[in-house]
């Protein structure tokens, strides 16, 4: 029979390697979504595939370290700030799987840009991808590092994702007004630029996860995330 002490020590073993897959994940998967944009910004077919292939080993990841924490939980039965941990990582994981498949949608948008024969250069997509994909770096190293600083921090990028998404989305509804032949063209652009603005709400989701880990309660961060907010929200999404 094993000592309190070494089962305990098992125990953040275990823990270390959960940390460690799940920020192979969170890494795996902002690389596809510059890999994404990249191919976005370039009409780069064979970038597009590469991000479409990858999403397999981002689906595998996320099945074993579900299978993980149920281990961890059903073996371990972890308590107080360690159950938060496994049951955030386990939220967490959703996010970033969900963040993968955005980033595959964005990819094959290039590729139907690219039949088009479009441009995907009238707008600054790469902008507001760079503070998506900042968000999502500062996000798992909010987690690691248990910082509601950077939780925080995280939520006011949101804010300027948003900013982005108006902003392009305005210019995309002048360029179909200004020349109708671009409209398909245009509606691409409209959807991937919808996607970074989902990818950072991802984000969001996650950073929350983290101010629960740390602080032991949840609470929407964004105040368009809250239930009195959904109808500003909506309206300034107009």
């Amino acid at each position: 029979m094993s000592s309190p002490g070494y089962a305990r020590q098992s125990f953040m073993v275990e823990l270390e390697q959960l940390e460690h897959d799940l920020l192979e994940m969170g890494s795996k998967t902002e690389a596809m979504v510059s890999l994404s944009v990249e191919a976005l910004a370039k009409l780069d077919v064979k970038i597009a595939l590469d991000v479409c292939q990858r999403d397999d080993e981002i689906d595998q990841l996320d099945l074993a370290i579900e299978d993980r924490c149920l281990r961890l939980l059903a073996l371990e039965h972890p308590i107080a700030g360690d159950l938060r941990v496994v049951s955030t990582a386990m939220k967490m994981i959703t996010d970033i799987e969900r963040i993968g498949d955005l980033a595959v949608e964005i990819a094959k948008i290039s590729m139907k840009i690219d039949k088009e024969l479009g441009r995907s250069d009238i707008i600054d997509v790469p902008a507001m991808a760079k503070v998506a994909m900042l968000m999502l770096r500062e996000a798992l190293e909010a987690y690691v590092k248990k910082d509601l600083e950077l939780v925080m921090l995280i939520c006011t990028q949101d804010d300027e994702v948003d900013q982005y998404y108006r902003s392009l989305r305005e210019q995309l509804f002048a360029s179909m007004k200004q020349d109708p032949s671009n409209v398909v063209t245009d509606s691409w652009l409209l959807l991937a630029i919808h996607h970074l603005e989902r990818i950072a709400d991802h984000t969001v989701n996650i950073a929350e996860r983290v101010h629960f880990m740390v602080t032991g309660q949840f609470e929407q961060l964004i105040q368009s995330h809250k239930p009195l907010g959904n109808s500003q929200a909506e309206s300034d999404s107009l």
